[in-house]
């Protein structure tokens, strides 16, 4: 390694970067010369393959590939922006549909509840007219019971009162009579 060193150091001694670029300029041994000799070949070569055409050529298709991305996503933000109008314009619809309903579903609660509230009056009214009729039936009843009893109380009253003060020959004419008067009727 260390020969490989002391060569290298050898080699630099003689020809060093300082000395390289000294002496006259259309020399082979300056180092600009050769440089520019370098770039000028390498134009030559570029322009011989006509490369500046082939990148024209390229970043020209690049350009034009960008462009007709440009456009199509510029056709699919008004797409989307047209997509999203309607969407507003249906959720709004919807809601204004869905408040309609709301409001319809508030009315007819409404309604049913007064509907009921009128049934429930009626149906009271029809029960208390019903116990009403019940009670003047009841007391028709009672009335009647009463009547018959005091009728049948005051019929035996009479019987013993009659009894007691008839004597056997008025009740075998009170007998004729009743028979005599139940033919006439029958007949």
């Amino acid at each position: 390694m260390r020969k490989l060193i002391a060569t290298a150091a050898l080699a630099a001694g003689t020809a060093s970067p300082a000395l390289a670029a000294t002496g006259p300029f259309f020399s082979l041994r300056n180092t600009d010369f050769v440089v520019l000799l370098g770039f000028l070949l390498f134009l030559a070569v570029l322009a011989y393959f006509k490369v500046p055409q082939v990148l024209n050529k390229l970043l020209d298709k690049r350009s034009d590939d960008i462009r007709s991305e440009l456009d199509e996503a510029r056709g699919l933000r008004e797409e989307a922006q047209k997509l999203l109008a309607s969407y507003e314009r249906k959720q709004k619809d919807v809601q204004v549909q869905a408040e309609g309903i709301v409001a319809a579903a508030k009315a007819d609660a409404e309604k049913a509840a007064a509907q009921a509230k009128l049934d429930l009056d009626a149906s009271i009214k029809r029960r208390l007219a019903a116990a009403e009729d019940q009670i003047t039936s009841a007391q028709a009843s009672a009335v009647k019971e009463v009547r018959d009893r005091a009728a049948e109380v005051a019929v035996a009253a009479a019987r013993d009162v009659i009894a007691q003060q008839t004597s056997a020959a008025d009740k075998n004419r009170m007998i004729d009579e009743s028979i005599s008067e139940v033919g006439a009727k029958l007949h």
